[in-house]
């Protein structure tokens, strides 16, 4: 086995999109309805088949990749984000080429000069770049006829960080640029950017000074007397109200205004995604009624802490649920109270609440386990 995990599929015969249990071996896919089942529901073979990434017939869908086999079958694979799109993409691609010069896999060195501290903190590099004194200056740039306000080139951020300190070089710089964009710190503006970060350049952020890009929106509501106030976040030292409009209420990343928020409740439930996103990926969940393992994609958030829980084959519009995890314990579990036996085994973990709500989670790996205890600790002690 060269790599397994799970992705979202799309069916070959109804069009629906799941998440199944994918494993990459020499000469072919298999892939499967869950971890535990001992027989595949399908086998892709290699021999011949082409790989398109980012695959783009899907506008809703991001994350995409299709492999299409000699016998002229397409299958699409989609990824909970763009660094586990591209190490799958890059496996597949090798056992392909592998195959058509009888050669055995074996992946080329990733080993590299460029040196950045482990322990970034992203968030607080994110703080930093916006100050409006110190930071990265923002502009208007008309392009193409249309007007793009308090963006930034690409040059401009690695200039920034290379004049910082947080860097010694461009190549290391645009590593870390990368990481901004992959957490959403950083948002594309214009064809050009946005076509990098779908993968359509050697580099994810482009260190050029026609590759527009924004800071994220942070953006807080109150509610007074029934009114919605907005609030942009700019700098960590300055807010501008953007005025208040009855009825309205997040200005969503995008840029535009959405309805329907003006009520008190709804106000504080969008706080729950204001946090910077530490770690996603797909895992199975517990239900708390009937006790099912479903695949969920999970979201994990600081400050506010939450982790946010989707049904992967729908996208990220409305969670199915959250965790808010300030005060919580996570831990490492052997086995699961009601759960038999058969239905899930190995790399298990519990989130207890503040207020004694248990959920049991499983992870594909060992490894991915540890992964998310550390991260869900960290935030649970740091965010609020």
């Amino acid at each position: 086995t060269i790599r397994e995990g799970y992705l979202v599929k799309k069916g070959t015969v109804l069009n629906s999109w799941k998440a199944v249990w994918v494993v990459l071996a020499d000469d072919g896919i298999e892939f499967y309805k869950k971890k535990t089942d001992n027989n595949p529901k399908g086998m892709i073979p290699l021999k011949g088949a082409t790989l398109t990434s980012p695959c783009q017939d899907f506008n809703k869908r991001m994350f995409v990749f299709k492999l299409s086999t000699t016998k002229k079958q397409d299958h699409f694979f989609q990824a909970t984000h763009l660094e586990e799109r591209e190490l799958w993409v890059k496996d597949i691609k090798r056992a392909i080429t592998c195959l058509q010069g009888g050669k055995r896999f074996a992946r080329k060195s990733t080993r590299k000069s460029i040196r950045l501290p482990e322990s970034v903190n992203l968030s607080e590099l994110y703080v930093l770049m916006k100050d409006q004194d110190t930071g990265v200056k923002e502009t208007k740039v008309e392009k193409d006829k249309k007007l793009f306000n308090h963006c930034f080139t690409g040059n401009s951020v690695i200039d920034w960080l290379i004049s910082e300190g947080k860097v010694r070089n461009r190549s290391e710089g645009l590593v870390l640029a990368t990481g901004l964009l992959n957490e959403g710190f950083l948002q594309p503006a214009g064809d050009i950017s946005k076509m990098a970060a779908e993968g359509e350049a050697e580099s994810v952020v482009l260190d050029q000074h026609d590759a527009l890009y924004y800071f994220r929106l942070d953006v807080y509501v109150s509610n007074r007397g029934g009114t919605v106030v907005k609030w942009v976040v700019l700098s960590p030292y300055s807010k501008k109200g953007l005025g208040s409009v009855p009825g309205w209420g997040i200005w969503a990343d995008s840029g535009f205004f959405c309805e329907g928020y003006s009520s008190d409740e709804d106000v504080i439930v969008k706080e729950e995604f204001r946090g910077a996103i530490v770690k996603q990926s797909l895992l199975v969940k517990q239900g708390h009624r009937r006790k099912n393992w479903k695949v969920r994609k999970f979201i994990l958030r600081d400050d506010p802490a939450y982790l946010h829980y989707y049904d992967p084959a729908k996208g990220e519009d409305d969670p199915l649920g959250s965790i808010h995890l300030r005060g919580s314990v996570v831990t490492a579990v052997d086995y699961v109270p009601d759960a038999k036996k058969h239905d899930v085994e190995g790399n298990l973990f519990e989130i207890i609440t503040s207020e004694e709500v248990h959920y049991y989670l499983q992870a594909a790996t060992p490894e991915e386990r540890n992964d998310w205890i550390k991260a869900i600790q960290v935030v649970s002690k740091s965010g609020k």
